[in-house]
């Protein structure tokens, strides 16, 4: 009888050591390091199935037919995916618990069952009744949508071969386990070995293949890296817990542009997408009230306008807050430097908070302008025109530099009823219906913009001397 030996590997990044460790080398993780038992490869089972011997070809001969992307018939998971699930191809979904990807791909299989495909849903997470009791809230229930609930791997692929299914679901792949591997279900070796021959049968077999995948509390994909290397597209669920709106986003995308938005509302029948995200965010803005900038973003290739709030207030800290949500607070903090040493507005003695509404996350450099604007509004008590967009980057020197894709930023915006756009002096010229405001500084724009009372921008007072 061979022996089994042992190693070491971080349940994070995968990393292998001959002995356990509080920290992993390779990524700084706590607490992640797990035995995991080998079997050698003399007493480890073959694979059965194997392909035939590869031979190599000219790439003009390689074969292109059948790499046509299947619809799946949801508007916003067919924009991320270009089109649709490609045959043969394997798919990796990712997001936090209890966020809709059970939700989101059970609609999707109803959805492909209702349009003539064949599916396969291998749930080991719930068991059939619960997926069942889901389906008939969501409505579907349609037979030719399979459902079985197992979480041995041999299993699985043998229900795959015995209904032939155009579409697999594994949901998820850190419950799956192969029986012949000595680690526990969910290992790093685990995990590994299972989405190898997922991926495996799945270009044998020609057929569309997803793994749900669990993450880590920092949001990153758990499990090895491998895992990402092996799939051809990987998605990525976001979303916040008090809030109804969910995004996905294309992370990796072997058939397609990985800079498409999905965009998807929680309802009591389950996730519906939404066409016109900018009317939604916008729907509950109040007009002329001091602290909020409308910003025109840009989330992959989707323009998205977005309210802003900020609100200063005073400080009884000796280090004031500089908090935000929905935005990066390094940039929070950036811009409120700037605010203060460029356009000369004192913000020492006051908490800063500013906020992205809606539940969405807008973290680029175009959203300084606006943001900037947000927080002057507060200090002076002036409220920004209601027709005013604003988009721009704001440099440490106080100067405004244009972002990408202005032109399609503005277009939007103006679809929603803008006017007027404040932007920077080297932004190119704005589509039909809506006029440029150019400003080569952030002090300019706050003149342009009305924030001003008695010639000159009223501050926060700086907190008094001890």
């Amino acid at each position: 009888m061979a022996k089994t030996r042992s190693t070491y590997r971080c349940s994070e990044c995968g990393s292998e050591g001959p002995q356990w460790t509080g920290r992993c080398a390779g990524c700084g993780a706590w607490n992640t390091i797990v035995e995991e038992r080998l079997v050698p490869a003399a007493a480890a089972s073959r694979p059965s199935g194997l392909a035939a011997p590869s031979r190599a070809m000219p790439i003009a001969e390689v074969e292109s037919e059948g790499w046509e992307p299947r619809p799946v018939g949801i508007g916003e998971l067919d924009r991320v995916l270009g089109g649709g699930l490609v045959a043969g191809s394997v798919t990796l979904l990712g997001g936090e618990p209890g966020i809709g990807k059970s939700t989101l791909l059970l609609q999707a299989l109803a959805a492909l069952a209702a349009g003539g495909a064949r599916c396969l849903l291998a749930c080991g997470e719930e068991s059939a009744q619960q997926v069942r009791l889901r389906a008939s809230r969501l409505g579907a229930l349609d037979p030719r949508l399979w459902l079985v609930a197992e979480t041995e791997l041999p299993a699985i692929l043998a229900h795959a071969e015995a209904i032939a299914p155009d579409v697999l679901v594994v949901d998820s792949i850190q419950t799956v386990f192969d029986p012949d591997l000595a680690s526990a279900p969910g290992s790093v070796g685990q995990v590994r070995e299972c989405a190898h021959r997922l991926v495996r049968a799945a270009k044998e077999a020609n057929r569309a293949t997803v793994l749900v995948g669990h993450v880590t509390k920092d949001g990153a994909l758990a499990g090895p890296r491998v895992l990402e290397h092996v799939v051809d597209t990987v998605l990525s669920f976001e979303g916040e817990r008090h809030h109804a709106l969910r995004l996905l986003r294309a992370v990796k995308h072997r058939f397609g542009s990985t800079g498409e938005l999905g965009l998807f509302e929680m309802t009591d029948l389950g996730l519906a997408g939404v066409p016109d995200p900018g009317r939604l965010f916008l729907s509950d803005r109040q007009l002329n009230a001091p602290g909020s900038a409308v910003v025109a973003t840009l989330e992959g290739h989707r323009p998205l306008v977005v309210e802003l709030q900020s609100l200063v207030a005073k400080s009884g800290l000796a280090t004031p807050r500089r908090s935000a949500q929905g935005l990066d607070a390094g940039r929070l903090a950036m811009v409120a430097a700037v605010i203060e040493e460029r356009a000369k507005v004192p913000l020492t003695g006051g908490d800063v908070y500013a906020l992205a509404v809606g539940g969405v996350r807008v973290v680029e450099p175009g959203a300084d302008l606006a943001l900037a604007l947000a927080i002057l509004s507060s200090v002076t008590g002036i409220a920004l025109p209601a027709d005013l967009v604003a988009c721009g980057e704001v440099g440490l020197c106080g100067e405004l530099r244009q972002v990408s894709q202005t032109g399609r930023r503005l277009a939007e915006a103006a679809r929603l009823g803008f006017r007027r756009a404040l932007v920077p002096m080297s932004a190119p010229d704005p589509p039909a219906g809506i006029e440029a405001l150019r400003a080569a500084t952030l002090s300019d724009a706050v003149g342009m913009a009305g924030l001003l009372k008695a010639g000159k921008p009223v501050g926060f007072p700086r907190a008094a001397p001890a």
